[in-house]
């Protein structure tokens, strides 16, 4: 069943550790919020114009990962792995305070983030949680890559594909309905690198917290972590994970069918600005991509319909 209604966290609730990018060691407090707040983001070590809100418009860079920033110029990146653990953990609105500019990447996937947001006691708000439903298809290339988005009735399910000249990755392919099936390893599955990459991402500035604790490293043949793959398709199902995480920034909760093919942040991004330009709003009375709902239970008469 679908959540009618918006939810928050409870109480308060704190993480820990080093930003996989940055090098930085990083701790965020989330907070309940009110109706219809979304995720906002604040930089507590700034004194003004601190407040970052998770919102597909305010991604500045999505290389390695997605980043946010506000109009002052204030950023907070590595957010996809928190927001995909609000996704699924059903949150809807919550501060979350951060002493710097990285959240910390925890062990490279959902993973921790979700085992706290499970346990904790959440709220239940007055506001409908808003659906978007698509009613036809939406599709991006860039160049080999592809994306795009169909209708489904009830839910949001992901068909991702990889396609990797690596023997241990290779042609991975997953399918992932977030209504009807478990999760956990979607959630539990970690950002990876290449091993002869990894010098090349150091040379730009990132990859400075970077470790086999946080991330899974391939080498041509082999997984260099000790503990190997937490589950067979774990290379597909983290960019599963990082897709629901960046399609949260739309600020809804997306019903359709989604694939993919060597996508990642930047081509999300690109899309979510295809499917959701304000301007294409504005300039048709009768916009025929998708439509925004509050009850799952009441179906839209007209092509669009907006019941905020």
């Amino acid at each position: 069943m679908h959540n009618v209604y918006q939810q928050t966290i409870l109480n308060p609730i704190t993480f820990d550790g080093v930003g996989l990018h940055s090098g930085k060691i990083s701790k965020i407090s989330i907070f309940p919020a009110k109706d219809n707040e979304g995720i906002v983001f604040k930089r507590i070590d700034l004194e003004k114009n601190n407040l970052v809100e998770a919102n597909y418009k305010n991604v500045s860079s999505a290389k390695l990962c997605t980043t946010l920033e506000n109009e002052f110029g204030v950023k907070v990146s590595t957010v996809e792995h928190l927001l995909a653990a609000f996704y699924i953990a059903g949150i809807d609105n919550a501060l979350v305070e951060i002493n710097c500019e990285e959240v910390p990447i925890m062990d490279g996937s959902a993973k921790n983030f979700l085992e706290v947001l499970k346990k904790i006691k959440t709220k239940i708000l007055s506001s409908k949680r808003k659906y978007l439903k698509i009613l036809n298809k939406v599709e991006l290339k860039d160049g080999k890559k592809m994306i795009s988005i169909e209708p489904s009735k009830r839910s949001l399910e992901v068909d991702f594909q990889l396609d990797y000249k690596n023997k241990i990755i290779g042609k991975q392919r997953n399918n992932i309905n977030f209504q009807t099936d478990k999760l956990d390893d979607v959630s539990n599955s970690r950002t990876f690198c290449l091993f002869e990459d990894i010098e090349k991402i150091k040379k730009i500035g990132l990859a400075k917290g970077g470790s086999l604790e946080n991330a899974v490293v391939v080498d041509e043949n082999r997984v260099l972590n000790k503990e190997g793959l937490r589950n067979e398709k774990e290379f597909v199902n983290h960019k599963i994970l990082d897709l629901v995480g960046d399609f949260l920034l739309s600020g809804y909760r997306v019903l359709g069918k989604v694939k993919c093919y060597q996508g990642g942040h930047e081509l999300t991004n690109m899309f979510l600005r295809k499917m959701l330009d304000s301007k294409v709003i504005e300039a048709s009375n009768k916009l025929d991509k998708y439509t925004i709902i509050e009850n799952l239970n009441l179906e839209p008469t007209t092509k669009i319909a907006v019941n905020a």
